[in-house]
């Protein structure tokens, strides 16, 4: 019932089991620094069991089997002396029996290698610590009262000075208080360093106790120590980093993200990244443009690469919800228009997954909150500034751009901010989009299709022979998992993810962002009609596509994503072909071209109104003093306005030329001394009189 070297517990005292026997039980107390090994009956031992007086508890001294001394140190020459000295009486069978034990003692004290006190000190400590070699080692881990503080009274702890005059400070603990204030504020906070941080404690410490000198002063040495032996580790690396940092890169992994997704489809990642390298125009190669945007959905399960974005749109809502578009759209399409051979790979059949986790920016909204009441899709945001909560879609954004990043012209490298004399890299770019486009697309092909991943967590149902490539992992989930897809319309969901807006309602059409719109609908409803008795409302709300303005997307029942698509009208016909980026620019445009003008007008115009006035001013001055009566002078209205009216007339009538008083004379045959007819062109053509 009971084994060698088990620890009882008896009215809180404790006992090692020595040996046992059929009937009888030998034990030791472990806390009786004078004890030895006692007989006592199993029968006994039982009934204490079964009268709960007795229990089982853990060994003490469990840490010394796992102690593992270096084998020249001097620790293991002190063990291994000891146990041969103590050999010949440990090893006997009948060690408890009191005259065998005084015969060894006898035996062992002949040598003179040991005094009788040490030596019962020694078997004592090798009954009671567990029977084992590893019993006898020094305890040297208690030297030095570690981890304990140590308490100066009166005078300074440590050895006397030999170098710096003085004896030295106290540190007590007013000054401990001091040290605290100086570190939690300066180099935890602060990140000052101890040199740094000792100056400023010692200008607090003036203020505290001035007129010290400065040879008694705390040193920067007792700082350290203090900071030391206060602080745990623990708290120096927390206090290293700032609080997002620790959280981001510092912070201890207790788990990974494929631990909770249980199948494909069971929860997407997305995220962007700048890409590290300065595109070229398509129209101009010799024009940069800028570095792209990258945008990337990833299933975590099976790390597949559902749906990318790339392009210049800043990353937003818009290019997010353009990558989840394409991750539920067939991609046949796109990798005919890159002339990438799809014989030997087939796309999976793409859906809604169970969850998608995205930065908190991104997909916050009414329209992304539609979505997970709608499809049932969880929208899961990261905190802020926390980019490892997405470490899959980090991870592949590292792995794509290493395929390419060191030999293409371009690179992005260090700071943006280029150093005196230093290589412009902004003029190195030599990639379009297209082809930056096409090295992505094709790297992800290989990342789905070809290239096994060597660090994937695989779980512990998956077979061996199952490569760890991201498609065939898929396809084994979809098999071997819970399903998580969901099926669903792409342009529904894409139209239901676009942004909304409240759009007026007028004569001329639904106005959005000074756009005109029309549909048959609203015609047929007589929203457009000139008429006092149109029922139109004032507002509505409608959806648009940035990247398309022709059309918009009318939602006329409230409560429903029913919609009416409305196209752009005569009105606004200048924006045909435009997306709303466009359609901004130009407006911004133009309103600036508005202001210009209107300062000019301005301008102008306080010229016009100064010569208005100055007529005024000048008729008023030119009225003579009034001597007719008031009635005299309504009567010669008549008179006086059919002379004015003369007179207009007269200045409008048109002059004519005055008539020459003598005709040439022109002769019907030539002099006699010419031998031409005569010329009449002139006469003919310049309108002379005949």
């Amino acid at each position: 019932m009971f084994q060698v070297n088990e620890v009882i517990k008896l009215e809180d005292k404790l006992y090692r089991v020595l040996v046992t026997t059929n009937t009888h039980a030998v034990w030791i107390s472990l806390e009786d620094q004078k004890a030895f090994p006692d007989l006592v009956e199993l029968s006994q031992l039982e009934d204490l069991l079964l009268e709960e007086k007795l229990t089982r508890v853990d060994d003490p001294f469990e840490y010394i089997v796992n102690l593992l001394p270096e084998p020249d140190s001097k620790e293991t020459t002190i063990r291994n002396r000891n146990y041969q000295i103590i050999k010949p009486l440990v090893e006997n069978p009948n060690f408890y029996i009191k005259k065998v034990r005084a015969k060894h003692v006898a035996t062992i004290l002949k040598s003179g290698e040991i005094s009788r006190p040490y030596l019962y000190k020694l078997i004592r400590r090798y009954w009671q610590r567990g029977q084992v070699s590893n019993t006898l080692l020094p305890d040297y881990r208690n030297s030095g009262a570690k981890g304990q503080k140590r308490v100066a009274n009166d005078k300074k702890l440590g050895r006397p000075r030999k170098i710096m005059e003085g004896t030295g400070a106290l540190v007590d603990e007013p000054t401990e208080k001091l040290f605290r204030i100086i570190i939690d504020k300066y180099i935890f906070n602060k990140q000052f360093s101890i040199a740094r941080a000792h100056r400023k404690f010692k200008g607090l410490y003036d203020n505290i106790f001035p007129g010290v000198p400065e040879s008694e002063k705390p040193t920067k040495r007792q700082l350290s120590y203090f900071l030391d032996r206060e602080y745990k580790s623990v708290d120096k690396i927390k206090a290293g980093v700032s609080d997002i940092i620790y959280k981001k890169d510092v912070r201890p992994l207790h788990s990974t993200a494929t631990i909770q997704a249980l199948g494909p489809g069971s929860r997407y990642e997305i995220d962007a990244t700048i890409a590290d390298v300065i595109l070229v125009s398509d129209h101009d190669r010799n024009q940069p443009v800028g570095r792209p945007t990258v945008y990337i959905v990833i299933d975590v399960f099976s790390r597949l690469i559902v749906g990318w974005y790339i392009g210049f749109e800043n990353p937003s809502y818009v290019a997010a919800i353009q990558s989840l578009y394409l991750a539920l759209n067939d991609k046949k399409h796109l990798f005919k228009d890159l002339d990438i051979e799809t014989d030997n790979f087939s796309w999976p059949t793409p859906g809604l997954p169970e969850a998608i986790l995205a930065d908190r920016g991104e997909l916050i909204g009414h329209q992304i909150e539609g979505l997970e009441s709608s499809y049932r899709v969880r929208i899961e945001n990261t905190p802020p500034y926390r980019g490892d909560a997405k470490g899959i879609v980090e991870q592949r954004f590292r792995t794509l751009q290493a395929e390419f990043k060191k030999f293409t012209p371009g690179e992005v490298i260090g700071p943006t901010v280029r150093k005196r004399g230093g290589k412009n890299y902004w003029l190195d770019g030599k990639l379009t989009i297209s082809e930056f486009t096409e090295i992505i697309v094709s790297s992800i092909v290989m990342r789905n299709f070809v290239d096994p991943m060597s660090k994937y967590d695989r779980a512990k149902d998956m077979p061996a022979n199952l490569p760890s490539i991201p498609i065939h992992l898929w396809n084994w989930g979809l098999q071997n998992r819970t399903g998580r897809l969901r099926k669903a319309n792409a342009e529904s969901v894409r139209i239901a993810l676009l942004p909304r807006n409240q759009a007026s309602v007028s004569a001329q059409g639904i106005c959005i962002f000074g756009v005109y719109y029309s549909g048959p609908e609203i015609v047929e409803l007589g929203w457009m009609h000139r008429s006092d008795k149109s029922t139109r409302p004032k507002k509505v709300e409608v959806a648009f596509d940035p990247n398309f303005a022709d059309e918009i997307y009318l939602f006329h029942t409230a409560g429903s994503r029913e919609h009416w698509v409305c196209r752009i009208t005569d009105l606004s016909r200048e924006f045909r072909g435009q997306t709303f980026w466009e359609v901004w620019r130009k407006q911004k445009q133009i309103k600036m071209q508005g202001s210009k003008d209107q300062l000019h007008a301005d301008k102008l115009r306080k010229h016009h109104e100064n010569r208005v006035e100055d007529i005024i001013s000048s008729a008023i001055k030119q009225t003579p003093k009034q001597t007719a009566t008031n009635v005299d002078r309504m009567k010669g209205v008549s008179y006086a306005r059919s002379d004015q009216l003369a007179k207009e007339r007269e200045l409008r009538r048109p002059k004519r030329p005055e008539r020459q008083q003598t005709a040439k004379v022109v002769h019907l045959t030539p002099p006699e001394d010419s031998d031409e007819y005569p010329d009449f062109e002139d006469e003919l053509f310049d309108g002379g009189d005949s």
